[in-house]
């Protein structure tokens, strides 16, 4: 017999741990290959992780609610043959918490390069040395800590919420937010120097009473998360709203005579979000500078165009998918891309990659009556736009004959963008140009 380790699989670039949701066998069950064996979630996504091999589990090295890093064994399954082996941590998904058991090997000096940091090489070196107290850190509590110029010293004083006392990620952040220069003077000489866009620490949410009659109700691992980016975004950007009031009658003239042919002829629905997008990718062309993230002072210019379009969830949650390099498609192949990645969105089959990398995001919130919005920020983006509802409203339109007032289908856009970087002439003038490129749209256009 052998013993197979199966390990957290690789789900993304930017992902280095995932949590376990749920165990599908247990110890002592009979596993086939390409069988779930668990489900696992990372901040991104939930998955199922497949045995490679044909065997039975024999050990289960974590519990549910774990957070694994990357490359971690989680389960041994014992197959036929002699020896030992261990599964690549390449295709699949990867999870992440810092509440592991400590690993078979002394974790590597060098920072993982899923979680690249910014901070000096020096820094991530005090960080990588093995604690003197043997205490555990996981790659990325190691990575925060040199980010943030702590040092193991220091990391040692935390107390840690994890299993047996280790040092979550929670723990490290929470100390961040607390962490006064007055009383770590040690720590203070040897940080490295903060950048000057840095966002301010969370202030603490007062307390709610809760009287009786009143319903409790937990969130669940999305929602957690989506509070959390949304109020970190609001604390790293600071928001500006520019609105603009577009002409929409030639595409809604346009769709409402092409959409049964277009589905007929390329077995896709033909929606308004497509042609959104086309809008947006050529506006981007035309100012680059909204299609950028910022790294401390330094503005990170995208190559690349990814929007990512929010989409609406069965349970209430939003999760944004990204179409890639939506620049080089048609509006067929923005249509195609748009229905698959909504579908798949609404069945939870969406993969890690197709949900990160975006460089902008457009979000349509007239798919809920609403004219306009005031959407958050997509951290690391600069910039996201909502679609309000298209109405029917009298406008003047001016005509060779003079002024008329006319019934025409007009939609608000609103662009939230990060001000550190988006001025309002870069902002606002982004908008108009979007607005200018849906008002043209040829209504002779042919499919």
């Amino acid at each position: 017999m052998a013993a197979y380790e199966l390990v957290m699989p690789k789900m993304g670039e930017s992902i280095i741990e995932a949590t376990i949701l749920n165990w599908v066998k247990s110890v002592g069950d009979q596993v086939d290959v390409d069988e779930t064996v668990l489900e696992i979630a990372t901040d991104k996504v939930d998955s199922e992780v497949p045995s490679p091999v044909q065997g039975v589990v024999t050990k289960i090295l974590f519990e549910v609610d774990d957070v694994v890093p990357i490359g971690e064994t989680i389960a041994i399954i014992e197959t036929e043959g002699e020896g030992s082996s261990k599964a690549a941590a390449e295709p699949a998904p990867q999870a992440v918490k810092e509440t592991q058991a400590p690993p078979k090997e002394e974790p590597k000096k060098e920072q993982p390069a899923s979680a690249p940091s910014t901070a000096h090489p020096d820094e991530i070196e005090r960080a990588a040395r093995p604690s003197q107290s043997d205490r555990f850190y996981s790659p990325l509590v190691r990575n925060i800590a040199a980010k943030e110029g702590i040092r193991l010293e220091e990391l040692d004083q935390i107390n840690g919420s994890g299993r047996e006392g280790r040092v979550t990620k929670q723990d490290i952040l929470d100390y961040v937010e607390n962490r006064g220069v007055a009383a770590q003077p040690a720590a203070a000489s040897v940080a490295a120097p903060q950048p000057k866009s840095q966002a301010p620490a969370a202030h603490q949410a007062p307390p709610v009473e809760v009287p009786g009659g009143d319903e409790i109700v937990e969130m669940d691992r999305m929602r957690k998360m989506i509070a959390e980016h949304m109020v970190r975004s609001k604390h790293t950007s600071p928001h500006v709203t520019s609105f603009v009031e577009v002409d929409v009658t030639n595409i809604v003239k346009w769709r409402n005579h092409h959409k049964q042919e277009f589905q007929k002829k390329y077995g896709d629905k033909i929606t308004f979000t497509p042609i959104f997008i086309e809008a947006v990718t050529k506006a981007l062309r035309d100012f680059p500078g909204v299609n950028a993230s910022v790294e401390g002072d330094r503005i990170i210019m995208k190559k690349h165009i990814n929007v990512g379009m929010a989409a609406a969830l069965p349970s209430g949650n939003l999760i944004v998918p990204v179409i890639k390099d939506a620049n080089h498609l048609s509006l067929v192949g923005l249509a195609k891309q748009v229905n698959d990645l909504a579908k798949r969105a609404r069945e939870n089959k969406l993969s890690p990659d197709e949900i990160q990398g975006g460089t902008f995001t457009l979000t349509n919130v007239g798919t809920f009556g609403n004219v306009m919005g005031t959407p958050i920020i997509f951290q690391p983006q600069v910039a996201i736009m909502a679609t309000g509802a298209i109405r029917k409203k009298p406008a003047v339109l001016e005509t060779e004959h003079g002024d008329v007032i006319a019934v025409r289908h007009m939609m608000f856009l609103s662009l939230s963008y990060d001000h550190r970087i988006v001025d309002g002439m870069l902002g606002g003038s982004f908008l108009s140009r979007v607005g200018q490129y849906l008002e043209s749209f040829d209504i002779n256009r042919s499919i």
